[in-house]
């Protein structure tokens, strides 16, 4: 017989205050990385290069930029993982959004920025990741493949997220540039240590 426990069922509020704490936690390591004049990889990465672009606001572009992601997940990971997924997104979106309401950043150091940032992202994705959600985007596609066949959704989102890193090349200095690349790192490697098939258990 297997020495793993059966998995946990997550109740409604267990899987809401995970939803609303991943968000927030993400939410704020975006933030310290934006003040600092980072990025980061992903959509997210995507979406802070169309903001430093455009001027548009981060959780309006990253919203937008999730939704041909949850035709996907609605098909190979279930309404479940969607309908969590979406809310998710709503909720980080608007944290992301409403945040320079309630902080205002003076002089952030870009090495704190790119540790701590790393850090909270990573926290707060593990959370969604273990409560079947995720912010969308590269999210889900990571997610799919731990399930499907076993990767670690931290290694694969690196190696996506080394991509959108070097479209930032072009755009970013070297010395943020450097940073940035600490920070997804961070990130990821928190969730390749932490979130791995058979470590944890849930539904």
């Amino acid at each position: 017989t297997s020495d793993l426990p059966s998995a946990a069922t997550h109740s409604m509020l267990d899987d809401l205050q995970a939803l609303v704490a991943g968000a927030m936690l993400v939410s704020l390591g975006i933030t310290l990385m934006g003040a600092a004049g980072l990025v980061t990889g992903g959509v997210a990465g995507l979406c802070l290069l169309l903001h430093y672009a455009s001027g548009i606001g981060f959780g309006q572009i990253f919203f937008v930029l999730s939704l041909p992601f949850y035709f996907f997940a609605l098909r190979r990971l279930g309404p479940v993982f969607t309908f969590k997924t979406l809310g998710a997104v709503l909720l980080f979106s608007l944290c992301a959004e409403h945040l320079p309401r309630f902080l205002q950043l003076g002089d952030v150091h870009p090495l704190y920025a790119a540790l701590m940032g790393g850090i909270l992202v990573g926290v707060g994705l593990l959370m969604l990741f273990r409560h079947r959600a995720s912010l969308g985007g590269f999210n889900i596609l990571c997610v799919y493949l731990q399930e499907r066949f076993g990767w670690r959704a931290g290694l694969v989102q690196l190696g996506l997220d080394g991509l959108i890193l070097l479209a930032a090349f072009a755009v970013v200095p070297f010395k943020a540039w450097l940073l940035s690349l600490l920070a997804t790192a961070i990130l990821n490697l928190t969730l390749a240590i932490n979130h791995r098939p058979g470590r944890y258990s849930a539904h």
